[in-house]
């Protein structure tokens, strides 16, 4: 018999975590060994317990999932990352596949989808909900068009790189992650055809999207 399949939690909510550990410590296949409240800690139990796969969700307290998943990549550390959350948008889904996430999988998947997904994850196998399979397969069929109109939030993100705020501020002001801000500047740097803030904020001005500069 194989060795039981390592998992880590990392849930910023208890009940949730611990209804997966109750769910997968009745199949002798997989072993919890550790549970984590947040991204940071999610990142310092992977280097010290050495799971196979981590259960992890992205909005949480101090660092969010996205960044925690970045930051395992970033260290090397050979966990799997498998995405356990409530969102399947775009701007959820693609920064944390970025980050390095093995699979996506939203939480009111069945408890078999879930279990499959872990023993795929752990194989090194992509694991996605359907939902969110079928979005990345529209995303490659119709990819987004490097012109055109910016987004309402595009048009945020801007203002705020215009008012010289950065990734980090604009990412608090409008509550969502630093990957998603970034994710936001690229799509605005295609759009615009530019390769950086500065000539980004320069364009947006003279497209009359920023209004107009201040004079010293």
């Amino acid at each position: 018999m194989s060795d039981p399949i390592k998992l880590l939690v990392a849930d910023d909510h208890p009940v949730v975590r611990d209804g997966l550990s109750s769910m997968f410590a009745r199949d002798p296949e997989f072993v919890v060994v550790g549970e984590a409240a947040d991204g940071a800690e999610a990142v310092r139990l992977a280097e010290a317990l050495g799971p196979d796969v981590i259960l992890m969700d992205l909005r949480m307290a101090g660092m969010d999932g996205v960044t925690a998943t970045g930051e395992l990549t970033r260290r090397g550390v050979p966990a799997r990352v498998l995405v356990l959350t409530t969102y399947d948008t775009d701007s959820h889904v693609l920064p944390a596949i970025e980050a390095g996430a093995t699979g996506y999988l939203l939480k009111d998947a069945p408890r078999d989808e879930l279990l499959r997904a872990v023993r795929a994850a752990a194989r090194g196998e992509v694991a996605l909900s359907p939902s969110v399979a079928a979005r990345l397969m529209s995303r490659l069929r119709t990819p987004a068009p490097s012109t055109g109109p910016l987004s309402r939030r595009e048009l945020e993100v801007l203002r705020l790189v215009a008012a010289g705020h950065t990734n980090r501020e604009a990412a608090a002001r409008l509550f969502i992650t630093e990957a998603t801000v970034k994710t936001h500047l690229l799509n605005i740097y295609a759009k615009l055809d530019v390769n950086d803030r500065a000539a980004a904020v320069a364009e947006g001005y003279n497209r009359g999207l920023l209004g107009a500069p201040e004079r010293p």
